[in-house]
């Protein structure tokens, strides 16, 4: 019930942002509601296409797209009021992400599939949504560019499954996963975290190659 509730939290949290990147774009409402229910629910859906598990999450339960498209509209009529109140929705973007990928996880672990396999279905549940998200709106991917956010769903699909493990009783293991990622993808946030970055321009190489045999 409590996974339920955050992830009705989530992707509609999701579903608001993904509006604001279509009105960024001067999309029509149809592509509002698209955009939105990319970014809310289109994590779950690959990862469902990818694991084979069907019917999809959200023709399972069709409600869950109907909130969607609902927050989507809604957002079009306060979108002043959602660009103000970033910090909260960061906050609320982050309890989603922890919870796609528990949520990702554990349909992974109904499947009797590799723990391995497991913590991949929780980063594919958490991060595609937005990838595709800004795939869509022709934006530079922010979940493979800056922040923890791939790694603090590797970190709560581990943490999960250890969790499991050892015995842990289910709900607490949520509970603790939740609490323990949304402190890292915080702290993250502000200390301003991320991963090494790699950078290869092939210009510069060739200009340094030049310069050597000119020399």
């Amino acid at each position: 019930m409590l996974l339920t509730i955050l992830y009705i939290i989530g992707i509609t949290a999701e579903a608001m942002t993904g509006a604001i990147s279509a009105g960024k774009r001067k999309m029509d409402w149809f592509g509002v509601m698209f955009v939105a229910s990319v970014a809310a629910i289109g994590g779950g859906t690959a990862r469902d296409i990818i694991l084979g598990h069907y019917p999809v999450g959200w023709i399972k339960h069709p409600e869950y797209i109907m909130i969607t498209c609902g927050a989507g509209v809604l957002t079009t009529l306060i979108a002043p009021w959602v660009a103000r109140n970033q910090r909260l929705f960061v906050t609320l973007d982050s309890i989603g992400l922890i919870v796609f990928s528990i949520i990702g996880c554990r349909v992974a672990m109904d499947m009797h599939l590799p723990a391995f396999i497991c913590v991949i279905a929780a980063i594919v549940t958490g991060i595609f949504g937005g990838l595709l998200r800004d795939l869509v709106c022709r934006q530079k991917p922010l979940v493979l560019h800056k922040e923890l956010y791939a790694s603090v769903a590797l970190f709560a699909a581990s943490l999960y499954l250890a969790l499991l493990w050892y015995g842990v009783e289910d709900d607490l293991a949520v509970i603790v996963t939740l609490m323990a990622s949304f402190s890292l993808r915080i702290v993250a946030l502000k200390l301003a975290w991320s991963l090494p970055v790699f950078y290869f321009e092939k210009e510069k190489i060739a200009q340094k190659k030049s310069i050597k045999g000119k020399s």
